[in-house]
């Protein structure tokens, strides 16, 4: 497995976010990590790339046991976290934010990810701030593969998106995870999930309830309608 999270604690304070989140990605997958609102999606995320500390269980990242490191140390494993406000420099031109990204090992490259995400190279000189939302997403993910991961987290990357931006960033994804990418999603949107996802783990209450193929998860209404508020209700 690329990722394995095996019984990982997490908390803000006192507060007990996440109670023994237990999931796994495997070379070149794509997995969702889905739930309500509150549930610990995110906390999930970090507690992975080191912004959130563990307290119990384990983070094993091509089997070595990551938890407790620095983020910048397991960003520079390869392991890389877009969250979900994206953190560009607003000020800074759009290939400017690419290259302070970049490793020199890294086999990702301006033109590769101006072939990825053309709009970008429309707007490689214009500054962060004058992007939209959804060029701003494709920066925020561009950036992070200029940093050669080998597990891609990415924290609702199409939430308040256009349709016809979601499509775009649907199809880039789909060409990151074919050049052997894996990818670790949180979305809210589940018809993008079901196009993108190999495999699901739904989250209620910082505990995993439920794991399965994409396959098994498009038919089981009874799990999207119980843990997700869809469903059968929908």
């Amino acid at each position: 497995m690329m990722l394995e999270v095996q019984d990982v604690h997490g908390y803000y304070d006192k507060s007990h976010v996440l109670q023994g989140v237990s999931l796994a990605v495997g070379a070149g997958e794509l997995v969702t990590l889905l739930g309500r609102n509150g549930a610990g999606k995110s906390t999930t995320l970090k507690a992975i790339a080191g912004v959130v500390r563990p307290r119990g269980g384990r983070v094993l990242f091509q089997g070595r046991d990551i938890a407790g490191m620095m983020p910048h140390r397991i960003a520079a494993d390869g392991l890389c976290l877009v969250p979900e406000h994206r953190g560009i420099f607003r000020l800074l031109t759009v290939e400017e934010n690419l290259k302070l990204g970049a490793r020199k090992a890294s086999p990702w490259q301006l033109d590769d990810i101006y072939r990825i995400f053309p709009r970008l190279r429309e707007r490689r000189r214009n500054g962060g701030a004058q992007l939209s939302g959804g060029e701003q997403q494709m920066l925020a993910i561009g950036r992070a593969l200029m940093n050669h991961p080998r597990l891609l987290m990415l924290d609702e990357p199409v939430e308040g998106l256009a349709p016809v931006i979601v499509e775009e960033i649907v199809a880039q994804l789909k060409m990151i995870k074919a050049a052997g990418v894996s990818i670790l999603l949180v979305e809210q949107n589940l018809e993008v999930c079901m196009q993108l996802a190999d495999r699901h783990f739904v989250l209620e209450q910082g505990t995993v309830v439920y794991s399965g193929s994409n396959a098994a998860f498009r038919d089981d209404e009874a799990v999207k309608d119980r843990y997700l508020g869809v469903g059968l209700a929908a």
